[in-house]
């Protein structure tokens, strides 16, 4: 049989989304003069992506995509920009012990960032052993692949403009991919102010209470660098102790924002058209939020009555009701849409606390957000589609739609939903069974609890894990072979896996 992918072209796309990666190196590239660290790093890795870029861009000037072109080019895209930009962690560190200058290790870590998964193979996360630039390219990498690679490209490239509906539709997170205007490259463009606007927001609130004199150590390099990483749900921090490193008020200044993080940004279209009663009444918003405050109620219960021993990054919860709840709606709004971020070490919480954060962990944000997870919008549509099948079980004669939101759920989208999450849980299931032999392999003991967790964290793109996998843990001591299986995990979970296995397919490549 013919082959019918033009592979080429999906391949000189991936070349200029390679060239261009160069670009956002220069934000780095200023950190390391600053600081006077790594400059010759990100000069070098700026030469090597303009390179390679411009090398893959010679495979095809034809700028049209087809729909299995524009599918290629997504997962190739994520793929590539992963690979180069892990040169940096390598080249940092080259003739140290850090442990990213390992190429698994540091593809281990770019993915991480790419994908906003924020897993971590760093023992150590400190300005001894990392240099201001390198970690800032750290956060960077979040916040570039949180609104989408792909997306940004969309936005501001005319060539990619044109096949810009099927490029969304393969990269966007969520069942589909909801237009705001005729033009798809406005779209993008539209998505990328309001992330940008946010992160714009939190910084200059991050920077104002640090002048105001309630965050001394949230300087201007910690407010951008935390910038970078929340409102991607990435979760990766340059401090050891993540968020639990800064005071109260900014630990509730973050939980908001996370909240932003992992609504559907299409709707705060809704917002700049002043359609208030359009944006409230979103029934995946509704739930989202639901989960969130439900959890959180739950969690603060357990912790006020003493699910959590003193801590010493944490405190004291028993008894105490600002920092209960604090604690409580700082981490399920964290890992409920897989941001990451600690404010304590929940694995020496309770199991009855851990058993809630797992269960958060399985909802995930909205369609159409930056966070992961399987998504609320597919979790109501099972759950009303159990309900019909309920109702038309009882009485086999009636005709029951689905509907969410007064509009009804055609029924290949609720097939598509049903498949996805199949195969998520599956893939989930699988990794996990694959973590715990590779584990055995190499004599590392880690209990199914632990390979569970790794898998689901990297799959759902969360970051930590439990036991050993914690807030303030590191997936370093898992074998190289894990460590390429997670990055798999993570690659495939951000594009949400039907785009990278449908080119497994034969009906992919050929008619």
């Amino acid at each position: 049989m013919e082959v019918r992918v033009n592979w080429r072209q999906s391949v000189a796309f991936t070349g200029t989304v390679v060239k261009y990666l160069a670009v956002t190196m220069l934000v780095p590239l200023v950190v390391a003069v600053v600081y006077g660290d790594d400059v010759g790093v990100f000069l070098l890795s700026m030469v090597v992506s303009i390179t390679v870029g411009f090398g893959l861009e010679q495979a095809n000037d034809d700028p049209q995509l087809g729909t299995r072109e524009a599918l290629l080019l997504v997962a190739l895209a994520w793929g590539a920009v992963a690979v180069v930009g892990a040169l940096p962690y390598v080249l940092a560190g080259y003739g140290t012990d850090s442990a990213l200058r390992h190429p698994i290790n540091a593809l281990f870590e770019s993915m991480s960032g790419f994908t906003t998964t924020g897993a971590t193979v760093t023992a150590e996360i400190s300005f001894a052993q990392h240099s201001h630039a390198l970690l800032m390219w750290r956060q960077l990498t979040q916040w570039l692949g949180g609104m989408g690679i792909i997306v940004l490209m969309v936005a501001i490239l005319p060539e990619a403009a044109v096949n810009g509906a099927q490029l969304l539709d393969s990269e966007a997170p969520g069942p589909e991919l909801q237009k705001l205007t005729p033009k798809i490259a406005e779209t993008a463009r539209l998505l990328w102010l309001f992330y940008l606007g946010f992160t714009l927001l939190y910084i200059c609130i991050l920077l104002g209470l640090h002048y105001v004199g309630v965050a001394p150590n949230m300087d201007v390099y910690n407010a951008v660098a935390h910038g970078f990483t929340t409102l991607p749900t990435g979760g990766f921090s340059p401090q050891t102790d993540s968020i639990a490193a800064f005071s109260p008020a900014v630990q509730w200044v973050v939980i908001p924002f996370m909240l932003v993080a992992g609504t559907n940004f299409a709707l705060f279209y809704l917002l700049v058209q002043h359609d208030y009663r359009g944006f409230f009444s979103d029934r995946e918003l509704q739930a989202y939020l639901g989960a969130n405050a439900g959890l959180m109620l739950l969690l603060w219960g357990l912790l006020f009555t003493g699910a959590a021993p003193p801590l010493e990054l944490g405190g004291v919860t028993e008894g105490n009701v600002e920092n209960a709840l604090r604690q409580a709606t700082f981490q399920v709004a964290s890992l409920l849409n897989s941001t990451g971020y600690a404010t304590s070490d929940f694995t020496q919480w309770g199991a009855t606390a851990q058993g809630l954060l797992l269960f958060a962990m399985f909802v995930g944000g909205s369609a159409g957000s930056t966070g992961g997870g399987v998504k609320v919008v597919r979790w109501l549509v099972i759950i009303k589609a159990i309900r019909r099948q309920l109702f038309t079980t009882a009485r086999p004669d009636a005709v029951k739609p689905v509907r969410l939101g007064g509009h009804v759920v055609e029924e290949d989208v609720i097939r598509a939903v049903y498949g996805f999450t199949l195969l998520y849980l599956l893939i989930f299931g699988a990794a996990t069974v694959l973590i715990l032999f590779d584990a055995g392999r190499v004599d590392l003991e880690v209990t199914v609890l632990e390979a569970a967790s790794a898998s689901l964290a990297t799959i759902g793109n969360i970051g930590p894990g439990f036991g050993f996998l914690g807030p303030f843990g590191s997936y370093r001591s898992f074998p190289a072979t894990s460590k390429l299986l997670m990055v798999f995990l993570m690659w495939i979970g951000r594009l949400e896996i039907l785009p990278v296995f449908v080119m497994f397919t034969g009906a992919f490549w050929t008619d």
